[in-house]
């Protein structure tokens, strides 16, 4: 039965990655040649490759190894991925006021982590532990006034924010993958190194 493993891949293991977003857009021309765009999609999936830039046989071995324990594409884990991992812009630090999370309403306490790409809000479910931070009305909040649930990016705070009171959060997160092939091809080329075929990994929904 497939599970998620609460892992990070290790950052070394992932020297080289390549990847990003990719969105599915159905297109239909009409008779008259305008276009009718549609999307399945609500929000955009991740893909990557990592392993490429691999040569010693001792990390060959690690990914391997981390790749059996996952028993291939079955299970899925956390991944790092350095060019999107922030609440905040790259090389900053993340603060409470970052992203919008939710609005008080005088009764709700749990709110979903997310992260905002203009007018499109991404949900966030695999903060990473101990980097959450949060505030209401731009106050922050002490470390006991709040919880947040690791596995799932679900903060919920120890009282409900006033109606109309804006609720905003810092963070680091991963992304939930897998990896997307059953096999990991390595080539020897010497007693002390190798070279590894790149392995795909892809964002899965939890």
């Amino acid at each position: 039965m497939s599970a998620f493993h609460e892992v990070v891949l290790p950052a070394r293991l992932a020297f080289g990655s390549t990847g990003g977003v990719e969105r599915r857009t159905e297109i239909v021309t009409l008779a008259s040649g305008f276009e009718r765009r549609s999307t399945p999609w609500a929000h955009g999936r991740r893909r990557y490759l990592i392993g490429a830039g691999l040569r010693s046989l001792e990390d060959m071995a690690a990914l391997t190894a981390f790749f059996e324990a996952r028993r291939g594409r079955l299970h899925g884990f956390r991944f790092r991925d350095f060019a999107d991992f922030r609440s905040c812009a790259p090389g900053a630090q993340p603060a409470a006021t970052d992203q919008p999370i939710g609005t008080g309403d005088g009764t709700t306490t749990a709110f979903q982590l997310a992260k905002s790409y203009g007018d499109y809000v991404r949900p966030l479910r695999k903060p990473v532990e101990g980097s959450v931070v949060v505030a209401v009305d731009g106050v922050d909040l002490g470390a006991r006034d709040f919880e947040v649930e690791p596995a799932t990016g679900v903060v919920t705070l120890a009282e409900a924010p006033s109606d109309g009171a804006a609720v905003t959060a810092g963070f680091l997160f991963d992304t939930p993958v897998r990896f997307d092939a059953d096999r990991i091809e390595v080539t020897l080329e010497s007693f002390e190194a190798g070279r590894l075929a790149a392995v795909p990994l892809i964002e899965i929904r939890i």
